[in-house]
């Protein structure tokens, strides 16, 4: 696909979506510079937020629908280690559950830093979680990480004491899909709450920016993936790894119009039911933790599963360690060892190529994707109740 002309992709419907998931390492790059050019803003409206809390921890609240809602169930784990702990208490919750169930989410007496992700910020949902939070919560400021300088949540906050928005504007897709707009998101929330240096977070991105190339480099190798007659993917990972599976397989879902079954979970949660999908028509991918701890666990799934013998393909996407899966692999070798908070970002190219390629194959059009328009770009259709705390 990336060799292809742009005619040839826009025969396909996919000439928007294979050159969104192509740029990313490119976007990292920027990101990290947006992430540095605000860095002392970004510094002290936390500070302004952690006085809220006192001497106590300032709970925040990542938020967002569909992939924006997957985004802090990937970064969240990783900062639960490698952020702050002592000042701030991570929750990823979707903007969903926030608007329809306010008070069985947040706490009026929690200080609260609502950390709103958003492509395009026009999602209902993405406005009236900010209202209702305002109400629930007693003392709360809001961090808009969002794709759309133009977008009602960036206008909206412009002028909120309360409020800091940060923009990634090249990360605003325009396919149907959220490829880049994701990673940015992920990556700019892990470097605002990591606590490692500047100096060592500029040497990972550099790192994933080049694995990240590599991806699009190795598309013949993932393509031999999908060779088979499957009609099932699954996707599983421990950490980080389990908020990225889910958003692997809804790529899938989504590309192929759910033309193609797709299930995700954790490593270990796989066994207790969730396994039954798998039959001799499934993939079944596991994105191996580098932990070496946690990495046992994803490594006993990919043995018990190929070792079973009831998948069409088991296969590990992993970068090279001591410890590895010797069978089917996407594996990244001649890299230092990255943390999962890092590592998620070529993981999910991968996903994301074989979602693309996934979709052509079964006759869809990726960047288009819902012939029918009942799913959309920006959710539509959606009606929000009035609520009173």
């Amino acid at each position: 696909m990336f060799e292809k002309s742009a005619e040839e992709l826009k025969a396909l419907g996919a000439d928007i979506t294979t050159t969104e998931i192509a740029q990313q390492p490119g976007l990292w790059e920027d990101t990290l510079e947006i992430y540095k050019a605000n860095k002392d803003v970004i510094e002290a409206f936390l500070a302004e937020a952690r006085a809220m809390a006192g001497s106590g921890r300032l709970t925040v609240v990542f938020t967002g629908a569909g992939t924006s809602d997957y985004v802090g169930d990937t970064c969240s784990p990783y900062l639960r280690r490698a952020g702050n702990t002592d000042a701030y208490d991570f929750k990823p919750i979707a903007t969903t559950d926030i608007v329809s169930a306010p008070l069985d989410f947040l706490r009026a007496k929690d200080p609260t830093l609502l950390v709103s992700f958003a492509r395009s910020g026009n999602s209902p949902e993405s406005l009236a979680a900010v209202d209702v939070a305002r109400k629930v919560c007693d003392n709360i400021k809001f961090l808009n990480i969002t794709c759309a300088p133009e977008g009602h949540l960036a206008v909206r906050s412009a002028d909120d004491p309360d409020a800091l928005t940060l923009l990634i504007p090249r990360a605003n897709d325009k396919g149907f899909a959220m490829t880049g707009s994701y990673s940015c998101m992920t990556l700019l929330a892990t470097l605002i709450f990591d606590e490692a240096s500047d100096e060592q977070k500029a040497a990972w991105v550099k790192t994933i920016s080049e694995m990240g190339a590599e991806v699009i480099n190795r598309e013949d190798e993932i393509a031999a993936f999908l060779d088979g007659g499957y009609n099932r993917v699954t996707y599983l990972g421990s950490g980080s790894f389990g908020g990225l599976a889910q958003e692997t397989q809804l790529k899938i879902l989504e590309l192929a119009h759910g033309l193609v079954a797709t299930s995700f979970d954790t490593s270990m949660g796989y066994r207790h039911g969730p396994k039954s999908f798998v039959d001799d028509k499934t993939l079944v991918f596991v994105f191996v933790n580098n932990d070496a701890y946690t990495r046992q666990y994803d490594l006993d799934i990919l043995h018990e599963i190929d070792g079973d013998g009831i998948a069409e393909k088991t296969i590990a996407v992993q970068q090279a360690g001591e410890t590895q899966f010797e069978r089917e692999s996407f594996t990244f070798g001649g890299y230092d060892e990255m943390p999962e908070g890092y590592l998620a970002l070529p993981f999910v190219m991968v996903g994301q190529v074989v979602s693309l390629l996934n979709s052509v194959k079964v006759g869809n059009t990726p960047d288009t994707p819902s012939p029918t328009g009942t799913v959309n770009r920006v959710v539509k259709g959606v009606t929000i109740h009035p609520f009173e705390a």
